[in-house]
């Protein structure tokens, strides 16, 4: 792709998504600056250079697009990192640096699945116990303090890294990172009874959400916060190099 006039691209990173567009500007000339929150302690690291850890909130990102010279902004956060998101939206617009929003399409239902949709991770723990007892819970650790209270559940948690209190008091802890196959997911929550599916609406590979289909179990989808309004968006890598490029035209 054409060069920002020599400025650097930064990606707001932690997704898979974010590590594909890094490998795909990396060959061409360009300066990478991938940002990870560093919530995890061994990421999977992209080409390019990368820099872990926060900005320090909306001025502190202005102050780094300035000193940085950034000359373009992709926000390929996770679906979810909606503070990160809101900083960008706040403090591009400030810096005079064009903003893009990299996001993987939601998932759809499909026939056969038993889907019930909810805004948070509040309204996730107050709708479990009228569908289940033993909770397969595949939101990330930074939420599993919302199902504390549940005294009357069972939780089997997937996570990367091992979640902190507060914690339900009847939970197992899994630690382990995708990609996984539709037989496996099958065969996990067979072996433990899961008889209810708890995940956030993030997109990408569904294999759990197959094999709660195959198993007839409800899911609880937690849907994902709005975008900032105004904000150019695209679903797709290759959208994201074609917006890049208008820029360094």
């Amino acid at each position: 792709m054409p060069e920002l006039t020599g400025r650097p691209v930064l990606i707001l990173g932690g997704t898979t998504e974010a590590r594909r567009l890094a490998t795909e500007l990396a060959p061409g000339g360009a300066r990478v600056i991938t940002s990870l929150a560093g919530r995890t302690t061994a990421p999977l690291l992209p080409p390019g250079e990368v820099r872990i850890g926060g900005f320090g909130g909306v001025d502190g990102l202005v102050r780094y697009l300035r000193d940085e010279s950034v000359g373009a902004v992709v926000d390929a956060t996770h679906p979810f990192a909606a503070t990160m998101t809101g900083h960008a939206a706040l403090a591009c617009p400030v810096a005079g640096v064009p903003l893009l929003v990299l996001r993987r399409p939601g998932w759809a239902e499909r026939p056969g699945d038993r889907w019930h949709r909810v805004p948070n991770p509040a309204g996730a723990a107050a709708l479990v116990p009228t569908l289940g007892r033993r909770v397969f819970l595949t939101t990330g650790r930074q939420t599993i303090a919302a199902f504390a209270a549940l005294d009357g559940c069972w939780f089997l948690a997937r996570s990367v890294e091992p979640p902190e209190p507060p914690m339900p008091r009847r939970l197992a802890v899994l630690l382990d990172r995708g990609p996984f196959t539709v037989g496996a997911e099958r065969d996990l929550m067979l072996a433990h009874r899961v008889d209810v599916l708890v995940t956030k609406d993030s997109g990408g590979a569904a294999a759990k959400l197959d094999a709660a289909r195959d198993l007839g179990l409800p899911v609880v989808m937690i849907d994902r916060p709005a975008l900032p309004p105004g904000l150019p968006g695209t679903a797709t890598v290759a959208g994201a190099v074609e917006w890049l490029s208008s820029c360094a035209g």
